[in-house]
């Protein structure tokens, strides 16, 4: 025999002793009946009985008291009755005892169930604290002791868990803060800790909880603010923290929830505006942020959220214009109300907008005005002194050229730079590179020059040798690095350029010896600006560089900027606006569509300068974030308030409120001035 149901029946009276005949019963379903009485303990003394449920009977007195010694192989156990006696066995995986009466203290011995899975002991009146040798069952999956009279702290023995995937201790009356560990369960999926009385902030830590799906904190009495490691929840489809008295503003990252359907954030202290990468989060369906402190607008980028069917910002300090399109057709009236000054469509009961397209171009045109008065106070007068600090130093440029071009006339011979470079000595390296290394040289005359030698043991160094000497032939721009002459033969191949004394770009923003004013950083990027508009549109056919960083920008004696490095440089023929290529540049300054599929054009070089512009000015790398965050979002995250917070420390005063000297003789200042960074 398997098992014995009684489901198919009603039954009524005393669960009859002779069941205990049957041997070879494995499951034993009394559940949903009117059973009387006590269960027998020569019923339950059955050697291959894995299954017990008497649930919902009128089953009366406890467990026996030697239950652990009499189920050695008992794995469910679905008990409806009043206490839980405390020795269960150590076989057992599941144990239900779901809205019963009991009223005692969890027993310690519990962490003796070292098979236990699921426990699921909810609707009860268990009391006192949940015990720490909760902390041994490792193995436990599912953990459930909703709407108790709990008390005391949820304390890092929890963390031992770590193959929990659920746990609901909801509607308790759990104090204290949670666990600064929790976040190292990793297995977590659902964390249900509401109507509580929880306290202290949410831990940074659940950032690490990858797959969580579900956060459920309300209602509690957390407080400070909300993490930014919260946006790192990436499979998160629905989070509750209202009725709590969390402060501050709404962390940006939250946009980077693309599976969020359900955010709830209303009752609490929360400031600041709506966040506008809300709009990013493209499943949302109900977000509620009513009965708070916010500011601001309502951002009209929210209307890309089709699918959001609830949004309530009532009870807060709102104002400006109710957005009308996308999901704001459908929405009623009584989420917009009580705010400082909203209008709109008359459907939503708010006053319209007094001449609203007026004010927008009222706010245009003054846009605008600012502008040109930047142009004309900060650019005109930077172009005049930049245009003279120029002609100062090209007096001395033909002087320089002659004698380049004195040594470009004559051949150099391999014998010639190996002496020149002392044997290709470790001492005169530059720099080296996938395709090989830049040595410094002394010629003869006493002219400085750079020998870059191709690694022949790479197939694609030859291909990058030939593409340079091709490209740079046809190439005259004063921001280019000059090619003197070529070195090739069977064993060995060169290009010999022009010395660069004041090494990189990249030298100069890291390290710490090296410091760059915002003159001269404004002037370099001005060079290779100026050197781009020339390969993309002075040339015959125009060229892509594909590689622009910090450390091709090299820098001669005056500190102007020369473009180097033209080995995966690609040559647009006519009618080509694009072209694709197996040969990746470097990540973090690649553009995406160059990085996803190969394609690249004019816009990828744009792409790859706008990056190091960020760069110069920020003195941060786009390749130290972590995660999704790039560059670009970083500064993007600071503009236009926190400008001043993001720029390089070398270009801000110790009182950190305004730039350096050179910055200060263009007018740029953080007191109502124009500022250049923004």
């Amino acid at each position: 025999m398997g098992d014995w149901l009684g489901d198919a029946y009603h039954f009524e009276g005393e669960i009859p002793k002779a069941i205990s005949n049957l041997i070879e019963l494995e499951e034993l379903v009394l559940s949903d009946n009117s059973l009387s009485g006590s269960l027998d303990t020569e019923i339950i003394n059955i050697l291959g009985l894995r299954i017990i449920d008497l649930s919902s009977n009128n089953l009366s007195g406890s467990l026996p008291p030697n239950l652990g010694s009499i189920l050695p192989n008992i794995e469910r156990l679905f008990w409806h009755a009043s206490c839980l006696h405390r020795e269960l066995s150590t076989s057992l995986r599941t144990l239900f005892a779901l809205s019963c009466k009991i009223q005692v203290r969890i027993p310690d011995e519990v962490g003796s169930l070292s098979s236990l899975l699921d426990l699921r002991i909810s609707g009860n009146n268990l009391v006192v604290s949940i015990p720490i040798t909760i902390g041994n069952l490792r193995k436990l999956q599912h953990f459930d002791l909703t709407n108790n009279k709990l008390t005391g702290f949820i304390r890092d023995h929890i963390c031992k868990l770590q193959h929990l995937g659920d746990i609901y201790l909801g509607k308790n009356k759990l104090s204290g803060s949670l666990p600064n560990c929790l976040g190292n369960i990793t297995s977590l999926r659902e964390i249900h800790l509401g109507s509580n009385k929880l306290s202290s902030n949410i831990p940074p830590s659940i950032g690490n909880l990858q797959d969580l799906v579900v956060l459920d904190l309300s209602p509690n009495n957390m407080v400070g603010s909300l993490p930014p490691e919260i946006g790192n929840l990436k499979a998160v489809t629905l989070i509750d923290l209202s009725m709590n008295q969390f402060s501050k503003e709404i962390p940006r990252e939250i946009g980077g929830l693309q599976n969020l359907v359900h955010l709830s954030l209303t009752h609490k202290k929360l400031q600041g505006s709506i966040p506008d990468s809300m709009s990013n989060v493209a499943g949302l369906e109900f977000l509620d942020l009513s009965d708070n402190n916010m500011s601001g607008t309502i951002p009209i980028s929210l209307e890309k959220l089709q699918n959001l069917k609830y949004f309530n910002v009532s009870v807060n300090k709102l104002y400006g214009e109710i957005p009308s399109g996308g999901p704001f057709k459908n929405l009623s009236s009584d989420f917009f109300l009580d705010n400082e000054a909203l209008c709109g469509s008359s459907r939503f009961n708010v006053p319209p907008c007094p001449a609203s397209s007026k004010l927008r171009s009222n706010r245009k045109k003054l846009i605008l005005s600012f502008l040109f008065l930047a142009i004309a106070v900060v650019f005109v007068p930077m172009t005049f002194v930049l245009l003279w600090i120029r002609y100062r130093r090209d007096k001395s440029v033909p002087q320089q050229a002659d004698l380049l071009s004195t040594i470009s006339r004559e051949r150099i011979s391999y014998y010639e730079l190996l002496q020149a470079t002392n044997a290709l000595s470790e001492s005169n390296l530059i720099s080296s590179g996938g395709f090989g290394s830049i040595y410094k040289g002394i010629l003869r005359g006493g002219t400085a020059i750079a020998v870059k030698v191709v690694n022949l043991q790479l197939d694609a160094a030859f291909k990058s040798f030939d593409t340079e000497c091709e490209v740079l032939c046809s190439l005259r721009h004063k921001n280019l690095v000059k090619v003197i002459t070529s070195c090739s033969n069977l064993d060995f191949k060169a290009l010999v350029l022009e010395y660069m004394p004041n090494g990189s770009l990249e030298k100069y923003l890291y390290l710490h010896n090296y410091i760059l004013d915002i003159w001269q950083r404004l002037s370099i990027m001005i060079d290779v600006a100026c050197t781009l508009e020339y390969l993309h549109h002075g040339c015959s056919s125009p060229v892509i560089h594909c590689d622009l960083k910090p450390c091709i920008v090299l820098l001669d004696e005056d500190m102007v900027a020369r473009l180097s490095d033209f080995g995966i440089s690609k040559l647009l023929g006519e009618d080509q606006g694009d072209l694709y290529t197996k040969t990746l540049a470097t990540l973090g300054y690649i553009a995406p569509e160059y990085g996803r599929e190969g394609l690249v054009s004019t816009k990828c070089d744009v792409y790859s300068y706008g990056v190091m512009l960020l760069e110069t000015f920020t003195r941060r790398n786009p390749n130290e974030f972590d995660g999704d965050l790039r560059l670009k979002q970083w500064v993007s995250y600071s503009l236009p308030g926190a400008v001043m917070d993001i720029v390089d420390a070398n270009l801000v005063t110790q009182r950190g409120s305004r730039l350096t000297d050179g910055a200060r003789c263009c007018g740029i200042n953080n007191k109502g001035g124009i500022r250049l960074l923004c």
